[in-house]
C-alpha cells in the first residue's frame, strides 16, 4: 500500500496524523499549521501590542518551553515588537524543580531570553518540600497552587512586566472547566474560561495563547522541532483533584476527539450566563488593545474565543444568539417549578399559587471587588489574601512573617479560620 500524502501540500509523505481532526499532514505542515493557529489565536484576541514586554512563564516543561519557541518564531516571522522574558517558579520540591530549572537555564541561551527565577523560600519562608512534611500529600496541591499563581505576578512585578503569559493548554482548559462544574463554582469557572485574566488596569495580567491548542499535539510539536524539554510529572500532582479530571478527559478524548475542545466552548458559553459583576470581568473587556493588522487579518475575525479554525460568521452568529437567550425574561424563572396546566387554564407552583411562574431566588453568588490583601500587598477580592491565609495555619508554630495584619474584619476571620480547617483536615 502506497504510503498517504499530505492532506495540504499533497507532495510529501504524511507523518503526522492530528489527534484534534485526524488530518494526515508532513511534517513542515503540522508545524506550519501549529504555529498559524496560535498566531490566529494571538491576533483575533489580540492579545498583545507592540512595545510589550511579556513574561513568559516557564518551568522547563513541554507546554511552556512550545510557548517561548513559537512566541519567539511568530514574534520574528509577523514583527510583534514584543520584548520576551522567561520567568520561573521555584517551589522547592528536590529531584524535580531543581532538574527542570536546569532546562530552563538552556533555553534561556537557545532563545536568548532574559531569565528571572522567583523561589516560594524567598516569597514566603516556606519551600513545598516543607510544606507537604507539615501538611503531608493531601491538599498540598491547593497550597503550591495559590503560591505558584501569586509569585508569577509577583516574579513580573519584579521585572516591571505587566503582562504573563502561561503555557495552558486546551486539556488544561477542559480539566478545569470540568473541576469547577463538579464543585459548582460558576464565578471560578467564568473566569477560568477566559483567554484573558485582567485588563490594562490590572497590575498584571495573565493570557493563554495554547487554550486551543491540544496537548498531544504541543508533544509532537517539540518532538518535530526537536526542542529540549523536561518531561518528568511533579512528584506530588497524582493526589491532586485534577488529576481525575485529567483521567475523565482523556476516557474522552478515546472516544471522541473533539471532546476536548467541545467542553471548552460549553465552558466558554456557560460563562457568558454569568453575571459580569459577580466573575468581575466583563466578556472581552481585557482583549482591547491588538497587534498591527497589517497580517491581513480581519480585525476581530473569530471573535472572542475562537479556536483558530472559524471565520469567524458562525461565532458572530452564535455570540448573537446567546445574547438574545440572556436577554430573554424566562431566563429568570424557575422551570422546574412548574407544573402543566389545570384544566381552567391556570397554572399552579408548587407552593399552590396561582399565575405558576415562581421567581426562582437561586444561590446567592458573590460579588468580586479586587482590592489588596492588608497583609503582603498583594491584589486580591478579599481583605487577606488567600496565600497569607495558608501561610498563617504554616506560621501558626513558626515565627510570623515580616508584616503583620493590622485589621481583620469578620469576613477575612472567616476565611482564615475556614483555610485553617482546611489545613487541619489536610494533614
Amino acid at each position: 500500500m502506497a504510503p498517504a500524502l499530505c492532506a495540504i501540500c499533497e507532495n510529501a509523505r504524511a507523518l503526522v496524523k492530528r489527534p484534534k481532526n485526524g488530518q494526515k499532514l508532513c511534517k513542515a505542515c503540522f508545524i506550519t499549521i501549529f504555529e498559524e493557529e496560535i498566531h490566529h489565536t494571538i491576533t483575533t484576541t489580540k492579545l498583545f501590542s507592540p512595545g510589550d514586554r511579556i513574561a513568559i512563564g516557564a518551568s522547563g516543561g513541554k507546554d511552556s518551553t512550545v510557548l517561548a519557541s513559537v512566541l519567539k518564531t511568530l514574534n520574528e516571522r509577523y514583527n510583534y515588537g514584543l520584548d520576551l522574558v522567561l520567568l520561573s517558579i521555584d517551589e522547592g520540591i528536590k529531584g524535580y524543580r531543581d532538574d527542570s530549572l536546569e532546562t530552563v537555564k538552556r533555553n534561556a541561551i537557545q532563545y536568548d531570553m532574559e531569565l528571572k527565577i522567583v523561589g516560594y523560600d524567598e516569597l514566603y519562608g516556606w519551600t513545598m518540600d516543607q510544606v507537604v512534611e507539615t501538611i503531608g500529600k493531601k491538599g498540598n496541591c491547593t497550597y503550591c497552587g495559590v503560591f505558584r499563581r501569586q509569585a508569577l505576578d509577583r516574579g513580573a512585578k519584579m521585572l516591571g512586566i505587566k503582562h504573563v503569559v502561561t503555557g495552558h493548554n486546551a486539556d488544561d482548559v477542559a480539566e478545569t472547566i470540568l473541576m469547577n462544574l463538579l464543585r459548582g463554582d460558576l464565578p471560578r469557572l467564568a473566569r477560568s474560561t477566559s483567554i484573558v485574566t485582567g485588563d490594562e488596569s490590572s497590575e498584571v495580567r495573565r493570557s493563554k495563547p495554547l487554550k486551543y491548542a491540544y496537548e498531544k499535539e504541543i508533544v509532537l510539536y517539540a518532538l518535530h522541532k526537536k526542542l529540549d524539554y523536561f518531561s518528568t510529572e511533579c512528584i506530588y500532582s497524582p493526589e491532586a483533584f485534577r488529576g481525575s479530571a485529567r483521567t475523565l478527559i482523556k476516557s474522552l478524548e478515546r472516544i471522541r476527539p473533539s471532546a476536548i475542545l467541545d467542553i471548552v466552548r460549553s465552558g466558554e458559553d456557560m460563562a457568558k450566563l454569568v453575571p459580569a459583576e459577580v466573575t468581575g470581568i466583563s466578556h472581552c473587556k481585557s482583549q482591547k488593545v491588538s497587534l498591527s493588522s497589517a497580517d491581513g487579518e480581519e480585525e476581530g475575525a473569530g471573535g472572542c474565543g475562537s479556536n483558530g479554525r472559524s471565520s469567524g460568521g458562525e461565532m458572530a452568529e452564535m455570540e448573537k444568539k446567546l445574547q438574545e437567550d440572556e436577554e430573554a425574561s424566562s431566563r429568570e424563572f424557575d422551570v422546574a417549578s412548574i407544573t402543566p396546566r389545570k384544566a381552567n387554564g391556570q397554572r399552579h407552583d408548587r407552593i399552590g399559587g396561582r399565575n405558576g411562574l415562581k421567581k426562582d431566588p437561586g444561590r446567592k453568588l458573590t460579588r468580586q471587588t479586587l482590592g489588596t490583601c492588608k497583609n503582603c500587598g498583594y491584589m486580591s477580592s478579599q481583605d487577606i489574601c488567600k496565600a497569607c491565609m495558608l501561610l498563617e495555619g504554616l506560621n501558626k508554630n513558626r515565627p510570623k512573617m515580616e508584616i503583620e495584619v493590622d485589621v481583620e474584619d469578620e469576613e477575612s476571620s472567616t476565611l482564615r479560620r475556614r483555610m485553617e480547617g482546611l489545613a487541619l483536615a489536610a494533614g
